[in-house]
């Protein structure tokens, strides 16, 4: 019996008494399809709450996913797996080894939690501008990987349908094809209307955010005010969110909290 068993409604030990197992077994012995599996499942519990707009019931069940054995090993895979696993933050540590990624799994918990500031660099644009961006740690881009997972099943369940940016298995093509369907309906606009936010992510208020972001608002407010990090010298972060990490929070819009 794992500590996850817990997820699909049985008796099941507390998970520290299964941290010892998980380490001596090692990252290559992870089961990923029960892994996905528990999550996927946690997942669909949350969605049909949401759906019932039982509040109190998607914390529960968000609790229980982010502090699951399985969804703490797929954060730990996703941020070891992607594009940026070699751009390491302020800390300058990556996770290249199967023991450092067993490690981070069992040690990503949110008792004593405190993010690290984010490394802010800039990146050249198209236009010849340059766009900042903030690189959190890999335990933090881990956490928010995380919490992502069980903010994930409320942002698809309460969106708009045809919303795009931001989506998971959405891309531009299929606003395309929207457009496309729409345009073609006799007697419909002849246009589209463009525009822009100017500053959104750099402008947008913590105290809206934290109102009405569905998660922990004690891990939020943390990933909120951590600051960054240039040439040395730390800025304190009073507004905006910065866009680099995983956790795009100002498109997680809410619904009933």
């Amino acid at each position: 019996m794992t500590a996850d068993t817990a997820e699909g409604g049985h008796t099941a030990h507390h998970p520290a008494a299964g941290a010892p197992a998980h380490a001596q077994e090692g990252w290559h012995a992870i089961a990923w399809p029960a892994a996905h599996h528990n999550v996927r499942r946690l997942q669909a519990r949350i969605v049909q709450a949401t759906q019932e707009g039982r509040g109190g019931k998607v914390k529960a069940l968000q609790h229980l996913l982010t502090h699951s054995y399985s969804g703490k090993a797929i954060a730990v895979k996703r941020v070891t797996d992607n594009q940026g696993k070699h751009t390491p933050g302020v800390d300058r540590d990556s996770w290249n080894t199967p023991e450092k990624k067993m490690e981070a799994v069992l040690d990503l918990r949110q008792r004593g939690y405190r993010p690290r500031p984010l490394r802010r660099v800039l990146m050249p644009k198209s236009n010849g501008t340059r766009r900042p961006l903030g690189i959190p740690t890999m335990r933090d881009r881990a956490m928010q990987a995380l919490y992502l997972l069980a903010l994930d099943p409320i942002a698809e369940t309460t969106a708009d349908p045809n919303s795009y940016g931001f989506r998971k298995e959405r891309a531009t093509a299929d606003a395309m094809m929207q457009c496309s369907i729409i345009l073609a309906r006799k007697g419909s606009a002849q246009g589209v209307l463009e525009g822009d936010i100017t500053s959104c992510f750099d402008t947008i208020r913590h105290d809206w955010l934290l109102t009405h972001v569905p998660m922990d608002k004690g891990v939020l407010r943390k990933w909120l005010k951590a600051g960054d990090m240039e040439k040395h010298a730390f800025h304190p972060t009073e507004e905006g969110t910065p866009q680099g990490g995983l956790a795009t929070l100002p498109t997680k819009l809410p619904t009933f909290w």
